[in-house]
């Protein structure tokens, strides 16, 4: 479900940005899938690649590292809460 709402959200301008076309995608999770992927990931055989991290004050840096087709993995944006 976040993918299909950041490549709504981000698509166009990523396509644009990278010059990579990209095409709409609607899945339904159902059941059996998500215990198929939990087990995937219990058992260790699905392991995300972090490519870089940035703050949320970065995220125009972070979308232009990934229009310039740098990524080799997730770029993730981090938020900072402040409990004072």
């Amino acid at each position: 479900m976040a993918q299909l709402f950041q490549a709504t959200l981000l698509g166009s301008w990523m396509s644009e940005a990278g010059g990579k076309k990209m095409g709409g995608v609607s899945a339904k999770p159902n059941q059996k899938d998500l215990a198929f992927v939990k087990g995937l990931l219990e058992a260790g055989k699905v392991i995300p690649i972090i490519d870089k991290c940035y703050p949320l004050s970065e995220v125009p840096e972070a979308l232009r590292y990934l229009g310039q087709g740098h990524a080799r993995g997730k770029v993730v944006i981090t938020v900072e809460h402040n409990n004072n």
